[in-house]
């Protein structure tokens, strides 16, 4: 099975600059856990529920000042949308990642690959591996 076949088609991404607030309400609308953060036609980082909470509201920072930049994960990991789907949950198993941006051989981003995906598209098996890989203590 290929990668395409699995993920979540049509993710979008959102400057550097937008606000907290605002990621926090593209998550809650959409009901993801991640946003892409792209610049320059690149895809430049990931902000997850867990960073703003993490590098954010535990840290007491003002929510009001604070922008996708501040809290984004950086050095992203991706996979192709022609990758066999084993390919992609090695890496999410390797990197202990939940959810991995999907590129096309133009290198623009056509879609996410989660673990609900994997779970939804993929042998049982391979959905429950990729799960305890992704969960065990850092």
């Amino acid at each position: 099975m290929k990668v395409r076949e699995a993920m979540h088609q049509g993710a979008q991404w959102v400057s550097p600059d937008t606000s907290i607030r605002e990621l926090a309400r593209l998550m809650r609308e959409h009901d993801i856990g991640s946003v892409p953060i792209g610049e320059n036609d690149r895809l430049v980082g990931m902000v997850t529920d867990r960073d703003i909470v993490c590098r954010a509201v535990a840290d007491g920072k003002n929510l009001d000042n604070l922008k996708a930049r501040d809290v984004m994960s950086e050095g992203i990991f991706y996979c192709r949308e022609d990758a066999d789907l084993q390919e992609a949950v090695r890496l999410m198993e390797e990197k202990q990642i939940r959810r991995l941006p999907v590129i096309d051989q133009n290198k623009r981003m056509v879609g996410i690959l989660a673990l609900g995906d994997i779970s939804n598209a993929g042998p049982r098996n391979l959905s429950g591996e990729v799960l305890q890989a992704v969960s065990r203590h850092h």
